[in-house]
């Protein structure tokens, strides 16, 4: 079975001043993990979410109860 790498999509919610998040949906819906990483440093690490993890970050972050410190 061959691996491909994940296709990288930058947030619609990330704000110009590079504080960008990555993720890839495709390879969400193959794996039921949702890769994340940091737009600025792409050979850095990689959070696998379960997909309501991440479901509810991103609800969190939609309806302001994940608040930014």
């Amino acid at each position: 079975m061959t691996t491909e790498p994940p296709t990288w999509i930058k947030s619609s919610y990330s704000g110009s001043g590079g504080s960008c998040v990555e993720w890839a949906p495709t390879h969400a819906s193959m794996t039921g993990t949702v890769p994340v990483r940091d737009s600025k440093n792409p050979n850095g690490p990689i959070l696998n979410l379960p997909t309501d993890a991440f479901t509810a970050f991103v609800t969190g972050i939609k309806d302001g109860t994940l608040n930014p410190l």
